[in-house]
């Protein structure tokens, strides 16, 4: 399954209640993202399977696919449509080989080589950042806009560019053959998600379009 990249959105709950953060992630989906990852690096297994059961409920009734970052058990557990793993997490290989060939494998890639190897051991897509610093608690190495571009003509999955992007600063990626973007705070700490989500996949799009041959 080749998920659509366009406009994927990160979740980040620590800015939020229980409530706030649902009613923030329903926003994003009425507001047009493509994709969704549920992110909770801080709680365990359980209370992990109990929010991607609460969201994957919002993200169905959107026809969104919800991807699970980290957890291959989370993921198969809540039958998301895949799962999103780092260079610390789970191989890419072992992955696909738990998920299978229908569901979605997300891989983390900073390197040409890095993003060779996903792909060959089956990854669907690639995030690739951070283009600039973030605001989330995550670690975070800067990628060059260079190499996400050798990255994104060096594979035949799409890539996504990932880390502090907005509104504001997409012009860096003019010319560079991106599947889409994927953001954290632009959506989820927006005063308005809805409209957050709306104007951003209109710049991305327009991106995209001109960035094509």
């Amino acid at each position: 399954m080749t998920p659509d990249l366009t406009l994927y959105c990160v979740t980040d709950s620590s800015c939020h209640t229980e409530e706030s953060f649902l009613s923030a992630v329903e926003a994003a989906c009425r507001g047009g993202i493509t994709l969704l990852q549920l992110r909770e690096k801080n709680i365990g297994g359980r209370e992990y399977l109990r929010k991607a059961r609460m969201v994957k409920e919002i993200t169905d009734r959107y026809g969104i696919p919800l991807i699970i970052d980290d957890r291959v058990d989370v993921a198969m557990a809540c039958d998301a449509a895949g799962v999103h793993v780092g260079a610390e997490d789970l191989p890419v290989a072992e992955a696909r080989r738990l998920l299978g060939p229908d569901k979605i494998v997300g891989a983390t890639a900073k390197t040409v080589e890095a993003a060779t190897k996903a792909w060959k051991d089956g990854a669907s897509y690639l995030g690739v950042g951070a283009i600039y610093p973030t605001t989330t608690k995550v670690k975070t190495v800067l990628t060059k806009v260079s190499t996400l571009e050798e990255i994104c003509r060096a594979v035949p999955i799409p890539a996504a560019a990932i880390g502090g992007l907005n509104q504001t600063n997409l012009d860096i990626l003019q010319g560079v053959p991106i599947a889409g973007i994927a953001v954290v705070s632009a959506i989820m700490k927006a005063e308005d998600p809805k409209e957050a989500a709306s104007s951003l996949k209109t710049a991305v799009r327009e991106l995209i379009a001109a960035s094509r041959p």
